[in-house]
């Protein structure tokens, strides 16, 4: 039987087609994560097959082209742009003496490198734990264990069935630790909440100028390097809106065509981030020839995490390299829907800031409202759910209260606490905001 070597990096890339043809989008794209995992490319090949082939993925004629490109190139390991069946990666190993790994496994390997926070590793490795749990195919029969007493002798725990055991214990005090963490996080966005600060989430295709725009907006230093997933552990930095307020900004993992579905189940908490923002900033990078493919890649993934039903603005980075002006592109509505900018030199952020600000304050209201003594929880309502700019007590102890707030939040205290505006102030009730 094949032992697995724990090292080498000398790989051959298999680039696999099922129903359609590779691209060259898509050859450069798993060669750029091949690159990002640190292997060195010495060969590829590339198939075509409308139906995969349950044993090998492949074809018998491909797959001898694959082992004398092995030899040829003296590989250590073959990395197919395809996930693999627990069947199929054992039975290529097996023809191959090498190390195989499939898309899925790669990208997992990438993560491991590029997680720093504590909630991160512990993401990553429950994305591995899960990926591994199917590649437990065989046991070894040599490491059998005897049970003791009457009637319970035979051949007791096979090493499969240990190992299976000790994955499963170890998922189960990983996702212990991970909803601890979540429970942290969720207070976060709960006190947030409370105080009224709207969330304004950075996503997009990996390698699409995130952590760059996020650097320019805010003025961070998340590592912003050419290659993809170079952020991965999510980062929330407070966003300053000219003459309108402040907001949360959260700079999340890239999103890549086929993400494994162990990572989006990995990483539910830190996509949430995502699915409770006010706004997402879909950043875009226009200067690449299928920039609407990537578009709708990334709405696939924001479909499945459930946050496909949010305001979105499409940032077209990059736009320097195209000589692009700056500017806002609107819908029908009127309201902004693409904002071309350069994160790397900052031209049209400005135009961004003034877009987001017409999203997050265009249904803020403001206005002067008198309340009675008896309505000390509506007052404390009120320093919940708004922004109070004064307050003044009568001689009757009640207080006049003049406050900014979302015109949901005003309807809400309406209807369930008989709240109205105040008009000796403002003749129409109330001033809106934007």
């Amino acid at each position: 039987m094949f032992e697995r070597p724990r090292h080498g990096e000398r790989a051959i890339l298999l680039h696999v087609g099922l129903g359609q043809r590779v691209t060259e989008d898509d050859r450069q794209e798993f060669q750029a994560l091949a690159l990002s995992a640190g292997a060195e490319i010495v060969g590829e090949l590339t198939a075509f097959r409308q139906v995969a082939s349950p044993r090998y993925l492949v074809g018998g004629g491909k797959l001898e082209e694959l082992e004398a490109l092995v030899k040829e190139t003296d590989a250590e390991l073959v990395l197919v742009d395809h996930p693999l069946s627990p069947r199929q990666e054992k039975n290529l190993e097996k023809a191959l003496c090498k190390r195989v790994v499939d898309r899925t496994g790669l990208i997992l390997d990438i993560f491991a490198l590029r997680a720093r926070t504590h909630e991160g590793k512990l993401q990553v490795e429950l994305a591995q734990l899960r990926h591994l749990s199917t590649r437990l195919v065989r046991g070894w029969t040599h490491l059998e264990r005897q049970k003791g007493g009457i009637g319970l002798r035979g051949p007791g725990e096979t090493q499969l069935e240990s190992d299976r055991r000790m994955i499963g214990n170890a998922i189960k005090r990983l996702l212990a630790r991970l909803e601890r963490v979540e429970k942290r996080r969720q207070q976060g966005r709960q006190k947030r909440h409370k105080q009224e600060i709207p969330t304004v989430s950075l996503v997009g295709y990996t390698n699409a100028g995130k952590s760059t725009l996020f650097n320019r907006l805010v003025g961070a230093d998340v590592e912003a390097a050419d290659q993809l997933f170079a952020t991965l552990d999510p980062t929330l930095r407070k966003l300053s809106i000219p003459e309108r307020g402040d907001a949360v900004l959260a700079d999340t993992v890239g999103f890549i065509r086929d993400l494994p579905h162990e990572l989006i189940a990995a990483f539910k908490s830190t996509l949430e981030e995502t699915r409770d923002a006010r706004l997402l900033l879909h950043v875009v990078d226009c200067a690449d020839p299928a920039h609407l493919e990537r578009i709708a890649q990334v709405d696939e993934v924001l479909k499945a995490i459930g946050a496909d039903g949010l305001p979105v603005i499409h940032v077209y980075n990059k736009a320097d390299i195209l000589n692009t002006p700056p500017r806002i592109d609107r819908a029908e509505t009127g309201m902004p829907q693409r904002v071309w900018v350069s994160a790397a030199t900052g031209a049209g952020v400005e135009l961004l800031l003034s877009a987001i600000a017409e999203f997050l304050f265009q249904e803020r209201v403001r206005g002067l409202v008198r309340l009675d003594v008896g309505q000390a929880r509506l007052r404390a309502l009120l320093f919940e759910a708004g922004k109070i700019w004064s307050e003044t007590v009568d001689e009757d102890g009640g207080w006049e209260l003049d406050v900014e707030l979302d015109q949901r939040d005003f309807d809400q205290l309406a209807a369930k606490e008989n709240l109205i505006w105040h008009e000796r102030n403002f003749p129409d009730g109330l001033e809106r905001i934007g």
